[in-house]
């Protein structure tokens, strides 16, 4: 692939961004922003040096970074775009080098334990982070996975801390706003409540159900029969497994809690298809489907 040269952007908003994760959710940040012409360079860091190349190649980055110092100095905005389990590691490595200005985010799905990384590791440097999740993704990972429109009318929830000023806190909004996102604020704790129930327990439920498939000894039979119903179910089993191992554990509590309900309505079609209540099945099923059909996803 040829490395694609960019032209300099007039008086752009952010000067300069760095990210740490050229990938799909990194990537698509980089891509939206230089199509709303709003960043002038785009530097990455990340552990694969071919994703990184690959990224340079695509046009998402102007270069790969080799020098924490020299890149950070001077930098506007720094996105964390990585699995969460690595970002505590990063935040020790950046906390010595943030410019005075320069404000960090993320694109973790899990938001708690972020904060907790980020109180433990920036030191004075905390109130430059504003904590973020872009509600945005695909089954496919990686550079090439990137989009400019990714983030297009999609929601992305910021967790501000009470160390965050509002300049620091509106500034963060306009870049995700730059890349077409629709912009809220929760707390960190509401915030993982929410996405255990509407987004890791979905997850959850659709490696399990394709993992139980799998250990049979017919799963090749099973499968050749599963149509829409199934494919539909378990598309987003096809996700990065180290990342949802990583937002698991760091949602741990809330998921459990949520796997626990779950499990508990499960029992009560058990005990339902058990005693032959063909009421109670179509009770629940006309319960689910008026909500479900009610419901607009934004």
């Amino acid at each position: 692939m040829r490395i694609l040269q960019r032209e300099n952007v007039a008086n752009p908003q952010f000067k300069k961004i760095v990210i740490f994760g050229a990938g799909l959710i990194g990537g698509s940040f980089a891509l939206a922003l230089r199509r709303a012409n709003a960043v002038g360079e785009v530097v990455g860091f990340g552990r694969s040096a071919e994703t990184l190349r690959q990224a340079q190649q695509l046009g998402i980055l102007d270069r790969v970074g080799c020098d924490l110092e020299v890149e950070l100095g001077n930098a506007d905005l720094v996105l964390l775009a990585t699995p969460v389990g690595q970002m505590a590691d990063i935040m020790s490595r950046i906390a010595p080098h943030l410019g005075a200005h320069t404000l960090v985010t993320d694109g973790g799905s899990t938001k708690s334990d972020v904060v907790a990384y980020a109180r433990a590791r920036l030191g004075g440097k905390l109130g430059q982070f504003v904590p973020a999740h872009p509600i945005a993704g695909a089954e496919k990972s990686g550079a090439a996975a990137a989009q400019a429109d990714l983030y297009a009318g999609k929601k992305v929830v910021l967790t501000p801390m009470p160390e965050n000023s509002a300049d620091s806190v509106a500034r963060v909004r306009m870049a995700w706003e730059l890349c077409g996102a629709v912009v809220s604020e929760l707390s960190a704790a509401q915030h993982d409540a929410v996405f255990a129930a509407v987004s890791h327990l979905p997850h959850l439920l659709s490696f399990a159900l394709v993992h139980d498939i799998a250990q049979r000894d017919d799963k090749d039979l099973l499968l050749s029969f599963a149509a829409s119903g199934f494919r539909d179910f378990t598309r987003i089993a096809a996700s990065s497994p180290e990342m949802w191992r990583d937002i698991c554990m760091a949602n741990r509590e809330a998921l459990m809690g949520e796997l626990q309900q779950y499990a508990d309505e499960l029992y009560g079609l058990f005990k339902a298809l058990e005693q032959r209540d063909a009421d109670k099945l179509e009770q629940v099923f006309a319960e689910a489907r008026k909500v479900r059909s009610n419901w607009t996803p934004q």
